[in-house]
């Protein structure tokens, strides 16, 4: 088998260049991947790729890549597939970061044998430190394999799933994830403001609270549940707190439950998936 030096010589095709592309595609390059290995597909470059020297943009790609990436919008993926027919059989991995699209989509696309990996990363691969959970088909070669975790552990840490309809459930837990923790980080400066703190102050306490609690999280054997407990003194302002943010009904473990449900049921409805019951064994591979 080729080694993942001789795939990246072949080039890497990446369709889509916006806000996750972009991240991807700045992360290849900060992890000393050449510039000339990526040729690049997108109808409205930004100036900031066009710039990017050595980078092919909106050229032909080279006959047999290693890899193509699709990093588009899901509703685009069907147009982007119709001129990627010539590329199936098994020796280009198709690699597809579209939400909601699922593994069988690119199988019926692609001539027998092509090898197709969907994964879903999360926005922390902006700075590094997103986890992308994946499923794999059959036709995966262990080489196109080592390309994929070459590439994508660039932006942070990779979880392997067991099965595809576990996706659903990771992209509301993991994918939509940010989302909530960033509305957390609203409310708490909110309720800053309404009890009397300047905006700017409740702003900028709450972002560094949520900050810092995400750093001590990102430690090695790091124990939310430890973590909490620690800082909730018997009798004290924290638990006074936490009667309320864990009150059996109204709090933040039957809310945080209801969100993922909801985000889970939407993506399964969109990829054609149901839900599964979560599976204790995944595969781990650390940044």
């Amino acid at each position: 088998m080729a080694r993942v030096s001789e795939l990246l010589d072949r080039g890497i095709g990446l369709i889509g260049c916006g806000f996750m592309g972009q991240a991807l595609l700045t992360a290849w390059l900060a992890d000393g991947l050449p510039a000339e290995c990526f040729h690049v597909r997108d109808p409205r470059p930004s100036k900031w790729l066009t710039r990017l020297k050595g980078v092919h943009v909106n050229t032909t790609f080279p006959e047999r890549p290693a890899a193509i990436v699709i990093a588009t919008r899901a509703a685009d993926v069907d147009d982007v597939l119709s001129d990627l027919q010539s590329f199936g059989g098994g020796d280009t991995l198709i690699l597809s970061i579209a939400a909601s699209k699922p593994v069988s989509l690119f199988e019926e696309k692609f001539a027998e044998g092509t090898p197709v990996i969907r994964a879903m990363p999360n926005l922390p691969a902006t700075v590094g430190a997103a986890v992308t959970a994946y499923v794999a088909n059959a036709h995966l070669r262990e080489d196109q394999k080592a390309l994929f975790e070459k590439l994508m552990s660039a932006v942070g840490s990779l979880v392997e799933l067991p099965a595809e309809d576990l996706l659903p459930i990771v992209t509301a837990l993991s994918g939509s994830g940010p989302a909530y923790v960033f509305a957390m980080a609203e409310a708490f400066a909110a309720a800053g403001l309404e009890l009397g703190l300047p905006e700017d102050l409740a702003h900028e306490l709450a972002i560094k609270m949520v900050a810092g609690a995400g750093r001590m999280l990102a430690q090695p054997d790091a124990d939310a549940t430890g973590f909490r407990v620690a800082v909730t003194s018997k009798g004290g302002t924290t638990e006074a707190g936490m009667l309320e943010f864990m009150a059996d009904d109204t709090g933040i473990h039957e809310l945080v439950k209801r969100t993922i449900e909801a985000a889970a049921i939407r993506c399964g409805e969109l990829s054609g998936q149901h839900q599964a019951p979560v599976t204790p064994r995944l595969r781990v591979v650390r940044d």
